[in-house]
């Protein structure tokens, strides 16, 4: 058993109403219920059950260490006890995200979203879960990027001694399943480069550089980059990412770690996955999408971990100092929407793939005729 401290985050959509909206009260009391009896009996130190729009979000702290069998395992009979709940009710969409009819040894690659990272806990040791709804993994680029790399969002990254080495990402190429690290400042326009473009090149993790406060082996930044359509073959449902963020004490401050999100970023995702749109920043009791399924949420739970315990929530987008952005989303959601069925609203071709638009397409294949051939 390892010394250090796992902190998991698993997601899966398996079941909703009214549509996509949001999850059923009695998934979330039966997550509740299953993690304590495995609290109880010791295979996790604690827990935590959210729901991000219509996604059940399990948040466990453990001994395990990374990619533990038996963690996943756990998730896994969580999320399949809530979808016989959903069956039972006829929820939207039960069980969507389990693509398999069986645990495989490990939930990576089966459907579920994963974020998870074992580190030494601090003496004080603040924790930010963020978790999204209609939208994919990259559209934790821009805001990551931030928190770690942008002197204009982190004033650390100029004051603080601590942080001026700066950081290194891990980047993974999720089309040719090939992954990148990056240092910064000094390749900050390469990794621009990269991350600019959100559907292929995703930020998977941050680590501290050599010399600094913390080990540099353990990551203080993680996202989940599964993309459903690339395990499915088609398109069952948006990526829905979540995120783990450490804070404080050679790490950006708690208040930077959350400034990124006062500007609502246009992501992709939305409307059946196929639109662009505002992510609003968003409290847990405003975690449904119900505009246009949209727009996009992100809410964000604030704990300090205590001996592997989550102290906490902290609802930490409940404030009024983001009703401006909220205010500025919904302006940008009634900009993007007038733009009806075209770009740049609806994705471009190349990101509609695995939508059903390409069965439209087919339909209509035949009728196209040669140019060249009527002049």
């Amino acid at each position: 058993m390892s010394g250090k401290i796992t902190v998991s985050l698993i997601k899966a959509d398996v079941g909703s109403y009214p549509g996509h909206v949001r999850v059923h009260e009695d998934l979330l009391e039966k997550a509740r219920s299953e993690l304590k009896e495995y609290e109880n009996n010791g295979d996790i130190i604690d827990f935590k059950v959210f729901n991000a729009g219509d996604d059940l979000e399990l948040l466990i702290s453990h001994h395990k260490g990374m990619d533990s069998k038996e963690i996943h395992e756990i998730a896994w009979n969580v999320f399949e006890k809530a979808t016989e709940i959903a069956k039972d009710l006829k929820l939207y969409g039960a069980g969507q995200d389990l693509l398999s009819d069986a645990f495989s040894g490990n939930i990576r690659g089966m459907g579920p979203g994963v974020a998870e990272m074992e580190f030494t806990e601090r003496g004080a040791e603040p924790l930010v879960a963020f978790m999204m709804d209609k939208t994919e993994p990259g559209a934790f680029n821009l805001p990551i990027f931030r928190m770690f790399a942008d002197p204009f969002n982190t004033a650390g990254l100029i004051i603080d001694p601590s942080l001026h080495a700066g950081f290194v990402f891990e980047i993974w190429d999720i089309l040719e399943n090939k992954r990148v690290f990056m240092k910064t400042p000094e390749e900050t326009y390469s990794l621009l480069a990269l991350i600019g473009a959100k559907s292929r090149f995703v930020i998977k993790r941050v680590f501290p550089k050599d010399g600094g406060k913390l080990p540099p082996d353990e990551p203080v930044a993680v996202v989940s980059t599964e993309k459903l359509y690339q395990i499915a073959g088609e398109y069952v449902g948006k990526d829905d990412p979540v995120a783990l963020v450490r804070a404080q004490s050679g790490l950006p401050a708690l208040g930077e770690v959350l400034e990124p999100f006062a500007f609502p970023h246009l992501v992709s995702g939305w409307m059946r996955g196929s639109h662009n749109g505002p992510l609003m920043p968003v409290p847990f009791k405003y975690s449904q999408c119900t505009r246009f399924d949209g727009p996009p949420r992100v809410i964000a739970a604030g704990f300090q971990i205590a001996y592997g315990k989550l102290v906490g929530p902290v609802d930490l987008f409940d404030d009024p100092a983001f009703d401006q952005v909220r205010a500025k989303a919904s302006e940008i959601a009634e900009y993007m929407r007038r733009h009806g069925p075209f770009e740049p609203h609806r994705l471009p071709m190349e990101d509609m793939e695995y939508t059903t638009l390409p069965k439209v397409l087919e339909g209509l294949k035949s009728r196209f005729e040669n140019i060249v051939d009527i002049r």
